[in-house]
């Protein structure tokens, strides 16, 4: 891919523009470009907003009404519940990584399609084999949506691991107690609730003799 992007403008009557062929394309024609490994640029017309994740989302929402879904009721699933989670980051880089896996295995199996093809061996017919490997898109896809599949459960998995074991350490986690050590200013209790002290006795008299 070129360090520049190809701009498509998106009007208010949903009609898309091409500024570098400057004429109007069609959602089919996006989804060739991405085919072709053009990296595009999709803004409002009106506002200048970069819409190209809607765009392009809404050319898969049309491949997935199509005959072969790819994504299949779990993997939908998983991924919206993953959605406002702490593994949600986690989540993107995964299959990113996932998928750039698979296009570099798919590259390579292209790669030896083309080599037996051009070589000419005598025990291949070509054009034979060209269309043996055309067939085998829908199971390539096929295989993708699995890998999905296998990825975003592995991923639950690995969630729902972290959350039992992060229950666990705490279970028995108890908080130390703060100390009740009473203020050395701490107000005198009332009058009224202090036992009362003992009153001095009466001084004794002493009697005098009678005189003789």
């Amino acid at each position: 891919m070129s360090g520049e992007k190809r701009v498509i403008k998106k009007y208010p009557n949903r009609r898309l523009y091409d500024t570098a062929t400057s004429s109007y394309i069609t959602l089919a024609d996006v989804k060739q470009l991405v085919l072709d490994s053009v990296d595009l640029q999709v803004l409002d017309a009106k506002t200048g907003e970069d819409i190209t994740r809607g765009v392009l989302l809404q050319i898969i929402m049309e491949e997935e009404a199509g005959g072969m879904p790819m994504f299949s009721y779990d993997v939908l699933t998983q991924i919206i519940r993953v959605y406002g989670n702490t593994m949600q980051g986690l989540m993107g880089n995964y299959l990113e990584k996932n998928l750039q896996l698979f296009s570099e295995m798919q590259g390579r199996m292209q790669e030896q399609a083309s080599t037996v093809m051009q070589g000419g061996a005598p025990v291949f017919n070509p054009n034979a084999l060209w269309g043996d490997f055309i067939k085998q898109a829908p199971a390539m896809q096929t295989m993708m949506g699995a890998y999905l599949e296998n990825s975003s459960q592995m991923l639950a998995q690995m969630q729902q691991q972290m959350q039992e074991r992060a229950k666990t350490m705490f279970s028995g986690f108890v908080p130390p107690e703060s100390p009740t050590h009473e203020p050395s200013d701490a107000p005198a209790a009332p009058a009224g609730d202090a036992p009362a002290a003992a009153e001095p006795a009466a001084p004794r008299t002493r009697r005098r003799k009678p005189a003789a």
